[in-house]
């Protein structure tokens, strides 16, 4: 059977600027789907996000507020606002960095998945948008009338990620001694732990010691690009991509002496 090589990408603050859900919170707003204070509360939760990242706790909180809003929405149209406005959202928040790495795994041949907590609604069609494998998202809970109901069906956090990509590497024949991962979140150290090569990316407080007791390599994503204008320059995008990984592997390399 022929070994399958991977890449796995967290999305928010790894592959994005920002968290998605919050991204979003604008357009939801102007659907009358969220209160205008509902909407501030997300924006400082987004800055404490940025600055000191998010615990098993924290993140719990997150999630309970995030179903508790979203009770009653229609999953239909959530997806029409997504795919209606996907390019003018998320778009100008990608790095270019992870474009880079994302060009640069695709070259070798290798697989490439985004592994999210964010909602399935917003992370697959963002997954199709970059041309990715595919991706594994949190599920929310559906009634008969496709109406959300306040609960999560799969919540893909923390050891449900490192799950995710073994079931992922049984499925496909992937190796995951093999496989990259990239992540900003200390709740993502089971996904980090599952493969060969973890790589830390604008690390939180807590993955960033994490990464120096392990040695991993640690990255910096500063850029945010459209796809599209990263497609008109892609050369040097890829060469890029290889100065990263040169510099991650020395990283390693003087990490363990």
């Amino acid at each position: 059977m022929t070994r399958v090589r991977a890449a796995f990408f967290d999305l928010d603050k790894t592959v994005i600027a920002k968290s998605s859900l919050v991204a979003f919170g604008p357009e939801f707003h102007a659907r009358g789907l969220l209160h205008r204070r509902t909407l501030v509360r997300a924006v400082v939760t987004q800055i404490l996000f940025l600055r000191f990242g998010a615990d098993e706790d924290r993140l719990d909180k997150m999630r309970q507020a995030v179903l508790k809003v979203t009770r009653g929405w229609d999953r239909d149209e959530v997806r029409e606002l997504v795919a209606s406005t996907l390019d003018e959202v998320i778009e100008p928040l990608i790095y270019a960095e992870a474009l880079a790495l994302i060009d640069h795994h695709r070259e070798r041949g290798d697989e490439v998945w985004l592994i999210s907590s964010a909602p399935t609604e917003i992370v697959e069609p963002f997954a199709e948008l970059l041309g990715l494998t595919g991706a594994v998202a949190s599920r929310a809970r559906v009634d008969e009338e496709g109406k959300f109901t306040g609960e999560m069906e799969f919540f893909n956090q923390g050891e449900n990620k490192a799950r995710a990509i073994a079931e992922l590497a049984q499925e496909r024949g992937i190796a995951l001694g093999e496989c990259y991962a990239y992540s900003d979140s200390e709740t993502d150290v089971p996904m980090l732990e599952v493969v060969g090569h973890p790589y830390a990316v604008n690390p939180d407080r807590a993955l960033a010691r994490v990464a120096r007791d392990r040695s991993w390599p640690i990255l910096s994503f500063t850029h945010p690009v459209r796809v599209h204008d990263h497609e008109r320059s892609r050369t040097p995008y890829f060469v890029s991509a290889l100065v990263i990984g040169a510099a991650a592997l020395l990283g390693r390399v003087g990490g363990r002496r």
